[in-house]
């Protein structure tokens, strides 16, 4: 039985790596792999191995260390891969990760190991290290991963950002129709948001538009959704969904704009994943990193000066 538990713990280590070494390489599949990988790791090979172990030498005394043991690894190694994929709770994920083993492993740890005489103080040592190893090694990869996507992004603001500007030549073939006046007001909200999230961060649209990478506190969460609240909409992003709602119902109404009404709320991105719109506020301004947040509302804003600068 030991035999297979060892083969089966190699097995779910090389496709952690694999999927790893993938991830790095931004090869396909490296999802799949880390995900399989990770999910085997805790689910599979962990269970069985501390059941083993608990069989061979453990006793009813120290069984609350085995279960201690595991709910740490699964939620510090679920919290890595969230953080590593960019799923949604990912942050809040790795917020609990961090001080789990602190809170919970570690006093269990020395509860238990405390009734064993025989117990070598080297062991607690040895324990310690390693929970601060991880706790290290878990902060410098979300401040990594964090850290490159959000300095990515700021190429793809500045593309936004010379677009707009180009766009903005452009002359309305159509001026005052129900279509170019819904965009219009839409840009305004945009605009505004824009004004009340950039104006908490002590910065100007000039000078978000010529220097995205000033922006002081860029991966943080939720300042958007909280400088819209202070601002009085509520929800955060509330008047701008509205708005783009009766877009697309204008859009709906006027002839020969089928296939642009279908496919509105792709391109405006009104749905969330989860389908529901009470999910939407979230998802958009207070669970996505603040620069973030502004690229969004920089798209959005030359999707709506294309689709304005091709209206007949």
């Amino acid at each position: 039985m030991k035999q297979k538990t060892y083969i089966l713990g190699v097995i779910t280590t090389l496709i952690v790596f694999t999927g790893l070494v993938f991830k790095i390489n931004h090869w396909a599949g490296a999802g799949k792999l880390l995900t399989i990988g990770i999910a085997s790791f805790s689910l599979i090979f962990l269970p069985i191995a501390l059941k083993d172990h608990y069989k061979s030498e453990g006793n009813r005394q120290n069984i609350s260390l085995y279960i201690a043991t595991w709910v740490t690894c699964f939620i510090v190694f679920s919290a890595m891969l969230f953080k590593i994929m960019h799923w949604p709770l990912a942050h809040l994920m790795v917020t609990i990760a961090l001080p789990f083993p602190y809170l919970v492993f570690l006093p269990v740890f020395l509860v238990v190991t405390s009734k064993n005489k025989n117990f070598s103080i080297y062991n607690t040592v040895f324990v310690l290290i390693l929970i601060v190893v991880n706790s290290v090694f878990s902060g410098l990869l979300a401040l990594n991963v964090s850290k490159n996507r959000v300095a990515d992004s700021f190429n793809l603001a500045g593309n936004y950002n010379r677009l707009e500007a180009a766009l903005s030549q452009v002359p309305v073939r159509v001026p005052g129709s129900a279509m170019v006046l819904g965009i219009d007001e839409v840009l305004k909200t945009v605009n505004e948001y824009q004004d009340i999230i950039l104006k908490q961060e002590n910065m100007t649209q000039d000078q978000w538009n010529s220097d995205p990478g000033s922006l002081l506190r860029p991966d943080l969460k939720g300042l958007a959704a909280q400088a819209l609240l202070n601002a009085g909409d509520r929800p955060a992003g509330g008047k701008l969904l509205r708005g783009l709602k009766n877009l697309i119902a204008e859009i709906e109404k006027t002839p020969d704009n089928a296939n642009l009404a279908k496919e509105a709320p792709v391109i405006f991105d009104t749905v969330a994943p989860s389908g529901y719109e009470e999910d939407w506020y979230s998802w958009k301004f207070n669970d996505n990193n603040l620069a973030w947040v502004l690229i969004y509302l920089d798209g959005l804003e030359t999707n709506l000066k294309i689709i304005k600068a091709t209206i007949k």
